[in-house]
């Protein structure tokens, strides 16, 4: 007995790229990246510093976000993760609403969400200035001059 599994049809076809695929695609590499960036941003902030988790205050913060690096590193992490949770809610949303309107109005809302944290966070990142209390010489010597 030979079982034949038939092509399924899709009600949303569409003509050109493949967008399914890359968000697929997507999701499996973020992933991997995230994992490690996670576990990286985890060994950093809780098991290397010396007092762990209560090492971690607003001093310790702004010396970390002072080198370049980290700021590229936690701006990747949030773009990574930002961008594949909405990925993730996106294909949740092409599951489960059924009508066209309803899941365009979801799909727009992810994404304008999705922006606007993104930029609410990068610009958190690349312009947080820990200097900008006057005092702040006294409890950030090494950092404000």
């Amino acid at each position: 007995m030979e079982i034949v599994i038939e092509t399924p049809n899709s009600p949303r076809k569409r003509k050109g790229a493949n967008w399914e695929k890359y968000g697929w695609m997507y999701m499996r590499i973020s992933g991997a990246l995230l994992v490690a960036l996670i576990f990286g941003h985890l060994l950093v902030n809780m098991v290397l510093p010396e007092g762990g988790v209560k090492a971690i205050d607003f001093a310790f913060v702004a010396g970390k976000w002072a080198n370049p690096f980290w700021q590229a590193y936690d701006c990747l992490m949030l773009w990574l993760a930002l961008i594949h949770g909405t990925n993730g809610m996106r294909t949740i949303v092409n599951d489960y609403a059924e009508k066209a309107a309803v899941r365009k109005t979801l799909q727009i809302v992810l994404l304008v969400t999705c922006v606007a944290l993104i930029i609410l966070g990068t610009l958190t990142l690349t312009t947080f200035d820990p200097c900008i209390d006057p005092a702040a010489h006294t409890y950030l010597p090494s950092i404000c001059k």
